[in-house]
């Protein structure tokens, strides 16, 4: 199974981590530069401070576990969804880009890939891990910072290890499972 991850950052990247034992190709696509406060709550090193975070993060998985991922230090545009999101067999939208978002949705739906999306409030009080059918990207906060200090990396740790549940889960038994997120509260909604 191909899995094509965007976004590098506090879902992302732990959520990676989590996956790391599937059995499966993975990708992940991101254009950002680690920067000192990524490290407060992403899994990124101060090793890697100024390296693209697909690339950082290919390289710790491969130093640390001796998994080989694909690293694409490129934005996702319109312009180029169909050579990086095609052949994938699920896509994991990990971004906080509304425009992005859009990009996704339409091509995963024009092309019946499934897809599964994480959202988070920047205060660190409430996410979703939803599939396509559940998710508007309309309805998201636009690009907010989600981890500027640290401050909620036990609430994004959670969300990223939902995530990593859910895409398991599909990979493992074909079962698709949304959740609504709170820190003191887990709903399953489909």
């Amino acid at each position: 199974m191909k899995i094509t991850i965007i976004g590098g950052g506090a879902t992302g990247s732990n959520m990676l981590f989590l996956i790391r034992n599937l059995k499966a190709e993975f990708t992940l696509i991101d254009m950002d530069r680690v920067e000192r406060k990524n490290i407060m709550a992403q899994f990124h090193t101060m090793m890697s401070l100024g390296k693209n975070k697909a690339l950082s993060l290919q390289q710790a998985l491969k130093g640390l576990f001796g998994l080989t991922i694909k690293g694409i230090p490129h934005k996702l545009k319109a312009d180029n969804v169909e050579a990086l999101l095609g052949g994938s067999d699920l896509v994991v939208d990990c971004t906080d880009n509304k425009e992005v978002r859009l990009v996704i949705q339409g091509f995963v739906k024009a092309k019946d890939i499934p897809c599964v999306h994480c959202s988070l409030s920047a205060d660190g009080d409430f996410g979703r891990v939803v599939w396509t059918d559940l998710f508007n990207p309309e309805q998201e906060t636009p690009g907010v910072p989600t981890c500027e200090d640290g401050a909620f990396l036990p609430f994004f740790g959670f969300a990223a290890a939902v995530m990593a549940l859910v895409v398991q889960k599909f990979v493992e038994h074909g079962v698709k499972e949304s959740y609504q997120i709170m820190p003191n509260q887990i709903l399953r909604l489909a």
